[in-house]
């Protein structure tokens, strides 16, 4: 709702009150969220109307919408409850615990339960806690204290905590205000007008004329002045609008702090002006063209009244109108369809499904990519390098609200909903799936380094973009908790945080328009809002077709909007908006009738539209709302592929089936993929062989730190819990890299193409040479290995199984009795990596809770055993097995999530697989492999072909197969 509709309703609530409408007045307030009343929530309270405080807060806030929210619905329902159990209303007490208070016991167990033994004592001031508590009249003015202070605190209740000051009845001024300047109007003005409804503008009929009678149920009329009660018409001033700014957007922002919300009405007669604030002009903007700065531009609920005879100048017989329906004109360069980039270059393979990209903006060919598993990596498309590789990790848990901690504790799948660069390419964002933003900073080839953690949003973050506000950096974010916040990009400082969406925001599309920033935004009930980085509300609100997920961009050059959204029942659009009406210009076709997904959309050298649709990529003409063209990419596009260009339109990344990317080149990119690609490969043929390069680090979802080279080595096996780590080269190489997560199933997951596009500069004559040969080391001599020893503070067991974790900052075992530990090297001076090294001892780690992960073992011999491990691709899970049943752990809270495939046959190997957590391998004694979903808990196929128990197994990081071996000597795939 725009600010002008938000102060109609505070008139429309100062007049009901005024008009002793108390109960439609209450209502109101509680629909439209825009001013709380404390005067009538403390009322409500004091009286024990609990269904109408909670009905009443419900216009504001949801119980999980913040912690001052939780704690706000908390206090009412457990004084509720309290209340219940002092009138020995146990029935009620129970009813209140299961249907009110049961929703809290998912972020304080141990207080639910600590609630419910309250029921088994007969006065429940025996608690110590509650041993104070008085009569009812008392507990509730304490718990309105409390209640005051949380409201006042709590965001969501910013600005509505106090009505606005204005003149008594000011409403029933604006009416007369009105009636005035129609009466101004008339042709033939009474001297003492008769208003009698206000259903119709008024007119004064001619002196022997007959009049329709007007309406007799008009109760808004009956209070206002009548004959004579107008202010003295004297000499009228002639209707003599102003013309408009350049463009509607300049209309609201030509003035981003009004003084007041309504400017002071001027004493004297009445006359019909332009409006003070051109923010008035919003919701019908005009757009005059700078070359005619003459000509009158009127609305057409004006127009009416210009035709008519102005009091004091001559009659208005016809008034030229001019239609800019259409917008201005924009000259066609001279880009041709044949210069779209539509031939197959380059198939890249990520390893997990892509779910957004961004091309850098200097460097042509390098591409940013984010993935469903949380995964970043950035590729040289020109020699097929991928340059670097992160993972998802919390990198500061400690600095982690609880609410994100609890979000990846109960499941720690994260996705990348958006990836982009900063417009000179020095920095990156991702957005994820879950609360967090990273920032890192970028200076060429390998070189990506952590900058900035930020826990953005409650919920995902579903959009990222840069801009320049003030001339600084910062990063525009917006999530599922239906806000858009703004940050400073060098400290990561929140410097705004705008509100008014009702539903969770999908994207947003920052840009200018000459010396004025704003910001747009979509919403996945369809809403667009415009917002100036100021605190005074959004400045549009218009509805996007398909009404669900849309997003915007903006032309090259910044002079044409576009947005390309789908509904929910699979209806595609992308359309072309007119800034000056704010209204849809341009509608294009050529979208199946149901998208089996939400379309994604970008722009090119501000000719040409493209969007991924019907397994293909489908073009336009900017100009033409007909089909220019489509291609298929060779076959192989997902239903719904994602793309983005590069900024010079030279490429087009594409999104393929089976975690792949294809990018297609127009000539110039063919011809500038083909010089990459020739350095590639002669300073290959020049360069001396180098020793190891460390893969990009792997982290996990616990801020375990992780820097490039660790890694893990072979399991090594021991008597005791004593172990050697070797330090030096081998740790860049070790043990297998298994790739597991959980697949996000996001509706709205990021958009490719809402971006601010800026100026698509030349690709730099000279590229830096960032090949780069792998070499294993080999180790022959004793001075190559390094060793120490695990301190272990439990009883002594046989290693059974040692493995390093992905992340290679830590060391798993298990025992021959069945039970893990976990040795964690902590970063400090002695090793600022904080990877694993023989130089500093790990630490044995065990939760707080002090529980250990042991297996199953009944009705087995864990001694005689086959023991078997494996850990998920972020180290949030361990599946293990001892003989007995196997075991799920959460490597956070060490607890069992579950156990199955109870012995005969007992499981001898395990293997997550590389992109679904869910999906294990599981070789067994019997020969066989069965493939099992934990979520469901079924197994989904049984492989046969050894003749022996399972010794061995691996799946492929990106290609869709899985090795075995087995007892019998052999090896299956």
């Amino acid at each position: 709702m725009s600010s002008l509709s938000r102060e109609l309703v505070f008139l429309i609530l100062q007049f009901l009150d005024e008009e002793k409408f108390k109960e439609t007045v209450h209502k109101l307030e509680q629909e439209s969220g825009f001013f709380f009343n404390m005067k009538y929530f403390e009322d409500q309270v004091q009286g024990g109307e609990w269904e109408e405080v909670e009905r009443y807060l419900s216009g504001f806030t949801k119980v999980d919408d913040n912690r001052y929210s939780m704690k706000i619905f908390f206090e009412i329902r457990k004084q509720k409850y309290l209340e219940a159990l002092d009138k020995q209303d146990r029935a009620k007490a129970v009813d209140i615990l299961v249907k009110d208070l049961k929703v809290f016991s998912s972020f304080n167990e141990e207080l639910y339960k600590e609630i419910t033994q309250l029921l088994t004592l007969d006065n429940f001031r025996e608690n110590e806690q509650l041993s104070k508590y008085g009569d009812t009249k008392s507990a509730r003015n304490i718990m309105l204290l409390e209640l005051k202070k949380l409201i006042e605190a709590n965001p969501l209740f910013r600005d509505k905590l106090a009505f606005p000051s204005l003149k008594a009845s000011r409403l029933r001024t604006l009416i007369n205000q009105s009636l005035n300047w129609q009466h101004q109007l008339c042709k033939n003005p009474r001297p003492n007008p008769d208003i009698k409804t206000l259903f119709i503008d008024h007119t004064c009929g001619p002196p022997n004329g007959a009049r329709a009678p007007p309406p007799t149920n008009n109760p808004l009329v009956g209070g206002l002045p009548k004959q004579g009660t107008f202010p003295p018409l004297g000499t009228h001033s002639p209707f003599q609008p102003t013309p408009p700014s350049a463009s509607a957007l300049a209309g609201w922002m030509a003035n981003p702090n009004p003084p007041a919300p309504h400017a002071p009405v001027a004493n004297g007669p009445a006359a019909l002006t332009a409006p003070p604030n051109s923010a008035t002009l919003l919701k019908r903007p005009r757009t005059p063209p700078s070359t005619t700065p003459t000509v009158d531009y009127q609305s057409a609920d004006s127009e009416h009244l210009m035709k008519r005879a102005r009091p004091g100048g001559p009659p208005v017989d016809e008034v030229k109108t001019v239609n800019y329906a259409g917008g201005p004109s924009h000259p066609q360069n001279n880009v041709s369809p044949d210069d779209l980039p539509k031939n197959v270059a380059r198939s890249l393979n990520q390893g997990s499904c892509v779910m957004s990209m961004d091309f850098h903006p200097i460097q042509q060919s390098v591409l940013l990519v984010g993935t469903n598993v949380g995964d970043i990596g950035i590729w040289e498309v020109g020699s097929r390098e991928k340059l670097a590789q992160r993972t998802f990790k919390v990198w500061d848990i400690t600095a982690a609200s609880m609410p994100m901690q609890a979000a990846l504790v109960k499941d720690p799948a994260v996705s990348v909903n958006r990836t982009v660069w900063n417009p000179d390419g020095t920095l990156l964002g991702v957005a994820f799936s879950k609360h967090i933003v990273h920032i890192y900073t970028y200076s060429g080839g390998s070189d990506l380094r952590q900058h900035l953690e930020i826990d953005a949003h409650v919920g995902g973050v579903n959009d990222l973009a840069f801009s320049h506000p003030n001339k600084q950096l910062c990063v525009i974010t917006c999530g599922d908790d239906k806000t858009i916040k703004v940050w400073d990009a060098a400290t990561g400082r929140k410097q705004y945080t705008f509100e008014g969406h009702e539903a969770p925001v999908y994207s947003v599309c920052p840009h200018h328009k000459e010396s004025i920033q704003f910001i747009f935004s979509t919403a996945i009930d369809g809403k667009i809002k415009a917002w100036l980085y100021d605190l005074l509300g959004s400045r549009v609100d218009y509805d996007a077709p398909g009404h669900w997920c849309t997003t915007m961009a903006y032309s090259a050059d910044g002079t044409r909007l576009f947005s390309c959204g789908t509904s929910k029942d699979g209806e595609s659009y992308l359309v072309e908006w007119n800034e000056s009406e704010g209204a849809i210009k341009r509608t294009y076709s050529g979208f199946r009738k149901r998208s089996s997904g939400v379309v994604q959309f970008d722009t090119t050298r501000n000719r040409f539209l493209a969007a991924g649709d019907e397994f293909l990529i489908k073009f336009w003409d900017m100009d033409n709302t007909n089909l220019l063209t489509t291609i298929d990419a060779d076959g192989g596009l997902p239903a719904s592929p994602r793309l983005r260009f590069n900024k010079e339109g030279s490429l087009l990344a594409v999104t393929a089936s089976d975690n792949g990317i294809k990018i297609l080149a127009n000539r110039d990119g063919m011809q500038m993929l083909r010089a990459l690609e020739a350095r590639a490969y002669d300073s290959n043929n020049r360069a001396p062989q180098e020793p190891a390069v460390s893969k990009p680090p792997i982290g996990n979802a616990l801020g375990v730190p992780s820097t490039p080279g660790g890694g893990g080595g072979d399991r090594p096996n021991s008597s005791s819990m004593a172990g050697s780590v070797m330090d030096g080269p081998t740790l860049n190489m070790g043990g297998s890299r298994v790739r597991p997560r959980d697949r996000v199933g996001n509706d709205h997951s990021g958009m490719e193409g809402g971006r601010t596009p800026e100026t698509k500069p030349r690709i730099p004559d000279e590229i830096p040479d960032r090949s780069k040969s792998w070499k294993l080391t080999e180790i022959n001599e004793q001075n190559q290995c390094r060793s120490t020893r695990l301190p272990d503070t439990l009883p002594p067991n046989k290693v059974a199984r040692l493995i390093y974790t992905n992340a290679g900052v830590a060391l798993l075992a298990l025992a021959s009795n069945a039970v893990h530990k976990l040795w964690k090297w902590q970063r400090n001076e002695r090793n600022p990596s904080g990877k694993a090294t023989a130089s500093v001892a790990p630490s044995l780690w065990q939760p707080a809770s002090g529980i250990l992960m042991t297996n199953d073992i009944s009705d087995t011999n864990p001694e005689e055993a086959v023991p078997c491990i494996a850990l998920s691709k972020n180290d949030s899970y361990v599946m293990s097995a001892s003989g007995g049943k196997v075991s799920l752990f959460n490597m956070m809270t060490f607890k069992v999530m579950t156990t199955f495939m109870p012995p005969p046959p007992a499981a001898t190997f395990l293997a997550f697989h590389p992109q679904d957590n869910n999906i294990i391998a599981i070789g067994m004694e019997d020969s066989t492999i069965q493939i099992y979903n934990v979520r469901v808990d079924e197994v989904k196929s049984k492989l046969k072909g050894h003749q022996k128990r399972i010794t061995g197994l691996a799946f492929s990081n990106s290609l869709n197969v899985l090795v075995s071996s087995g007892a019998d000597a052999q090896v299956r795939f």
